[in-house]
């Protein structure tokens, strides 16, 4: 089966099991989307969603991030992985936007922030902006691979051969769904991928055996 036929008939399937995509970190304006995607990097949505309760309380603005010490920011998200750089960024990054004037889809500016990456960048773009963006974590990496849509060593390469196999139109929903049918079907370790509903047709024989015997 061609690579694009693949692609087809998991993207009809991602239709059928999630036919809307909420974004699972809680927000409310393009700063706390932002904040809560720059905390998710190496802690899972959950946490973050513990966290951010209280963090926004305090600052839910970047003029209000701005006063705030660093201590005081590492303080609020001391349960979250990487708290101090994290803590340092999110007072750098607060300063930025207040000193360029806001927030504003423009690659370029948002990936010159403080902490934000092109995954980060990529999520803001897509789930508030609603510009075609196709964000790839670690998690859709490891499925691409799996389901044998990308070769790739590396999450850029992997982001560019999925934009290839899918419309521009159903990228932003599509990589939520990835991630939602990862944390349901297909986890990282212990996976029988014989038993999940993509992994079992669409991984090759060789990928099935490594994974069966790693």
């Amino acid at each position: 089966m061609k690579r694009s036929e693949k692609a087809q008939i998991i993207g009809q399937k991602l239709d059928e099991l999630y036919p809307t995509t909420p974004v699972p970190l809680n927000h409310s304006s393009a700063y706390t989307l932002l904040v809560a995607v720059m905390l998710s990097a190496q802690t899972t949505d959950k946490k973050v969603n513990e966290v951010t309760p209280a963090l926004f309380a305090a600052a839910d603005t970047p003029e209000q991030m701005a006063t705030l010490e660093v201590e005081q920011i590492q303080t609020l998200i001391r349960e979250i992985g990487l708290a101090p750089t994290k803590a340092k960024n999110l007072r750098k990054m607060a300063e930025q936007i207040v000193e360029k004037g806001g927030l504003r889809p423009d690659w370029d500016y948002l990936e010159s922030l403080a902490g934000v990456g092109h995954k980060t960048a990529s999520v803001l773009m897509a789930q508030w902006y609603g510009i075609p963006a196709f964000p790839v974590d670690t998690h859709i990496h490891r499925l691409a691979a799996r389901w044998g849509l990308s070769k790739a060593k590396n999450v850029e390469q992997t982001e560019r051969d999925l934009k290839a196999l899918w419309p521009k139109e159903t990228w932003n929903k599509r990589h939520l769904q990835i991630i939602f049918f990862g944390r349901e079907y297909c986890p990282a370790r212990n996976h029988d991928l014989t038993a999940c509903p993509i992994c079992a047709w669409a991984a090759s024989k060789k990928r099935i055996a490594q994974e069966m015997r790693g």
